[in-house]
């Protein structure tokens, strides 16, 4: 009865049920569409605006909730029990296949991106899709100011962290050799924003403030107790 419905319902914008699973099954499998990353994934958020109601319906029927941002071209899918950017904490259990759980190095670097972000915004060094171009060089020294933390010295190590955050669709960057020289340069999406809200960077701004006022030897070791309780804000 609810396949008929959806059928009837899709027929109106010319959409094949193919289509919308096409869709649903992309944004369950990546949690995240951007419509500037690839033109697979413009064809895919173009669909979206057409049908944006009923795949909402449909994906609400197991509690996931989806933030779309018309003006930077981009949604996300928020799993059952998770915090929303711009609304109250819900109250509902913490669960669902969506959520991916971060590695230390991942929440770091997805923190220093963040404030970068809004170091550049203060700066007005946003581009007018709402990108902001950072070299590795700053982002490596503000890693290293904010929480003690270093890059991975492996270069395939390396690769992965930011491979990792490409997928997310919060970084952009040509190829695996743009990372071996802090010569090189990406691009931080906009999505940074609603992935780390105002609270956990005031947060990492409280806790940095205090790790530097309290420089010693084991620096590196509070810089990872740092990561480790922002992570928990993170996935709140």
């Amino acid at each position: 009865m609810l396949t008929n419905h959806l059928e009837d319902e899709l027929k109106k914008d010319n959409i094949s049920l193919d289509e919308f699973s096409e869709l649903v099954l992309r944004l369950m499998n990546y949690g995240v569409l951007c419509r500037e990353e690839s033109q697979t994934e413009q064809i895919l958020y173009d669909r979206f605006l057409r049908i944006e109601g009923l795949v909402e319906e449909y994906l609400a029927l197991t509690g996931i909730r989806i933030v779309h941002d018309p003006r930077f071209a981009y949604l996300r899918l928020y799993p059952p029990g998770a915090r929303v950017p711009g609304e109250e904490d819900v109250n509902s259990p913490l669960s669902g296949g969506l959520r991916q759980r971060l590695s230390q190095d991942e929440v770091a670097l997805v923190l220093v991106l963040r404030v970068q972000y809004e170091k550049a915004l203060r700066e007005g060094r946003v581009d007018e899709k709402g990108y902001v171009t950072e070299s590795l060089e700053a982002i490596t020294i503000a890693l290293k100011n904010l929480l003690s933390r270093n890059l991975p010295e492996k270069m395939m190590d390396r690769q992965s962290l930011f491979k990792r955050l490409r997928q997310m669709r919060l970084i952009q960057f040509n190829g695996n050799d743009s990372l071996e020289t802090g010569e090189s340069w990406l691009r931080i999406h906009p999505m940074i924003l609603g992935f780390v809200s105002d609270d956990v960077l005031q947060s990492l701004r409280v806790d940095a403030d205090d790790l530097e006022a309290n420089v010693s030897e084991d620096g590196v070791e509070q810089g990872d107790q740092l990561a480790s309780d922002l992570e928990e804000l993170l996935e709140d």
